[in-house]
């Protein structure tokens, strides 16, 4: 199924309204606006999200393709090129990564790697004149996610976090309630992403090592912690949080569930969860005079929600991966037209401001940290 298709200028004017809010950003100069040819995007790390996910998704886009992949394991890059048909010129190991700077074939290089390896390898991208594309959360802590916007500024090239539900219709609308209040004034926000997992933990388990960046706050509380942020248009000031661990056997050193409230100005609270031990999808704000929800909020497909006028979120954007053509086509587009991405590198870095705060109270028993003005 292919993600829904309109006229390019419908499109374009479409992606401006979402975008332009977002700023302006350098951009490599080789790369031209008008003629529009497809991006070619490299691939760093072949697990599931690549595989399963961005490759067939790339194959849905308008404005980008699979040109490229980096992988540390040569059978795995064989079979990918059987399927996708990539010169062995545009397959490159961890260690040749840096070769990359003499392909212009490959404009883009999409991190879909452990968390620890976000900041090397957005570091490495940048200096060979590579736009990054990174996954979620961008770094192990606002230090490196600073250090990540620092070097591609310098480079002038691109970086957008793969946020991919700020590219959705249903949540892009719920974000637009922030400014509008048509329920009145936003009192109570509450979010909660997980899933049980991990009984069996075959395979490389990097999610269970705290070196790499594992547990659950790094992996699905991102999703809760955005969605606090962007329901509320606004940054928060303090933080409380509780980790917890129900099988100490499996998450050792990691979160298996975090609890975490969030204050805002004007008394706004964010109530968050997330966890590896229990299924949990819901995005609600309750406000003076109604309240509005998405169940589910990060799903790859089907989000939707309601509120209390009646109103419903359900636009349809198709079967996954839908999503992340969506949210591809759009970062390619923002590279194409000169323009910042939807979710450029300083809003992962509000995050892992928020992160490290949040990360302080777990490990100080709950107390109450404040978080540093961006």
């Amino acid at each position: 199924m292919s993600i829904e298709r309109s006229s390019p200028d419908v499109f374009r004017r479409r992606l401006l309204g979402a975008l332009g809010a977002a700023g302006m950003a350098g951009v490599l100069p080789r790369v031209s606006a008008t003629a529009r040819r497809p991006l070619g995007v490299a691939l760093v790390g072949l697990g599931y999200y690549s595989r399963d996910l961005l490759a067939p998704a790339l194959k849905m886009t308008r404005h980008c393709r699979l040109a490229g992949i980096v992988t540390g394991t040569p059978d795995k890059a064989a079979d990918w090129q059987r399927r996708h048909g990539i010169p062995d010129c545009n397959v490159y190991d961890y260690g040749g990564f840096d070769r990359i700077a003499d392909n212009p074939d490959i404009d883009v290089v999409y991190i879909v790697l452990p968390n620890h390896l976000h900041k090397p390898f957005t570091l490495r991208a940048a200096a060979a004149g590579k736009h990054v594309w990174c996954e979620k959360p961008m770094a192990m802590d606002a230090t490196e996610a600073r250090a990540m916007i620092e070097a591609c500024r310098h480079q002038r090239v691109q970086l957008a976090i793969g946020y991919r539900m700020q590219h959705e219709p249903n949540t892009q609308a719920v974000m637009a309630l922030a400014h509008s209040r048509p329920f009145g004034r936003l009192q109570r926000i509450r979010a909660e992403a997980g899933f049980r997992g991990f009984d069996d933990a075959g395979g490389d388990p990097w999610r269970l090592d705290a070196a790499r960046g594992g547990g659950a706050m790094y992996d699905m509380g991102v999703y809760a912690l955005n969605a606090a942020r962007y329901t509320t248009g606004a940054e928060p000031v303090a933080v409380t949080a509780t980790a917890s661990v129900q099988r100490p056997e499996i998450f050792r050193g990691v979160d298996e569930t975090m609890q975490f409230r969030l204050e805002f100005p004007d008394g706004i609270v964010a109530d968050g969860e997330t966890s590896f031990g229990r299924n949990l999808n819901l995005l609600r704000a309750e406000c003076a005079n109604g309240w509005y929800e998405l169940s589910p909020f990060q799903a790859y497909e089907g989000v939707r929600g309601e509120a209390s006028d009646g109103r419903r979120f359900d636009v349809a954007v198709g079967a996954t991966p839908a999503q992340q053509a969506r949210q591809m086509d759009a970062d390619a587009l923002a590279i194409l037209e000169r323009r910042a991405p939807r979710v450029p590198g300083e809003e992962g870095w509000r995050d892992m401001q928020v992160l490290d705060a949040i990360f302080a109270s777990a490990r100080a028993g709950g107390k109450r940290v404040e978080i540093a003005a961006g």
